[in-house]
């Protein structure tokens, strides 16, 4: 039989987002018996696996990212809830495994928090989130270096499956955590001047080494965000949004006109693209 008690939400009296660590705790172990029961009788979630569930995983991160681009939180709130799901599930399928549950899994990502924190746990200083994010690499470093396999090196743990642009931002975070790093921005801004004209010199040259220097001036832009705190995926996420809508914009104007894109004049697709541009408050863009 399914838990009878995790089918009717609970009254809860406190205020929404107020909620008392006894209610909070409560709320998960009603995801916990819904997912024993979903697992043991729904054909759907018995025949998941770890592999299967991998990509649904990942269209639910992107779900949530898409929330909080829109600054709507109480989208924001749903997907959190989908990727709850998907922790509960894989705690479950490691359960079955007899590898971890969710007691485990919990316990480990608070010990790891605890370690990597002597800050506030233990008797390090650090007064500044730089220095915060030295110690934690650091710390890292040294747990991956205590495996049967020898020494890991700093970059081991950036997955090789991440977005192109993000891995490059974990990968200069990285090093820096170690002092791999340059001293100012004005240094970064240099290396993106010189990084452009080597590619510069490769067109003109029409080498086969294009594709590199172009990689070499996107890897030395992505630095020199990070020297302004900017988050390179976050700012070109935005310029895609703000190109969308303007050319959204010109189409819908194109089309009220009763005329065609596909065969206008460069020229005449502008005059519809700044008045796009106007029309959304973006002239400035």
């Amino acid at each position: 039989m399914p838990h009878q008690d995790a089918i009717e939400r609970p009254h809860l009296p406190t205020e929404t987002g107020k909620h008392s660590r006894e209610e909070k705790l409560a709320a998960f172990g009603r995801l916990l018996d819904i997912m024993d029961d979903l697992r043991e009788r729904c054909p759907w979630d018995r025949k998941q696996t770890f592999e299967s569930l991998r990509h649904l995983t990942i269209e639910e991160t992107y779900e949530l990212a898409d929330a909080i681009l829109d600054n709507d939180l109480d989208e924001v709130g749903k997907e959190v809830g989908d990727l709850m799901l998907h922790m509960v599930f894989y705690s479950r399928l490691g359960s079955e495994a007899g590898r971890f549950d969710a007691a485990d899994v919990l316990h480990g990502i608070c010990d790891k928090l605890v370690h990597r924190h002597p800050h506030i746990y233990g008797d390090v200083e650090a007064a500044t989130e730089d220095q915060v994010k030295a110690n934690w690499e650091k710390i890292k470093l040294k747990e991956k270096g205590g495996g049967q396999s020898g020494p890991k090196g700093v970059l081991d743990g950036v997955p090789r499956s991440l977005p192109s642009m993000v891995k490059a931002q974990r990968i200069q975070e990285k090093v820096r955590g170690v002092g791999f790093d340059w001293d100012h921005a004005g240094q970064v801004w240099e290396k993106v001047q010189e990084e452009l004209g080597e590619l510069r010199t490769e067109i003109d040259n029409q080498s086969d080494r294009v594709a590199d220097e172009f990689g070499d001036v996107l890897f030395a832009l992505i630095n020199y965000a990070r020297f302004l705190d900017v988050n390179p995926d976050e700012a070109l996420e935005r310029t895609n949004r703000r190109f969308k809508a303007r050319f959204e914009e010109m189409e819908r104007r194109i089309a009220i006109a009763g005329e065609d894109l596909a065969s206008m004049p460069l020229q005449e697709m502008d005059r519809y693209w700044d008045a796009a541009k106007e029309a959304l408050g973006q002239t400035d863009a």
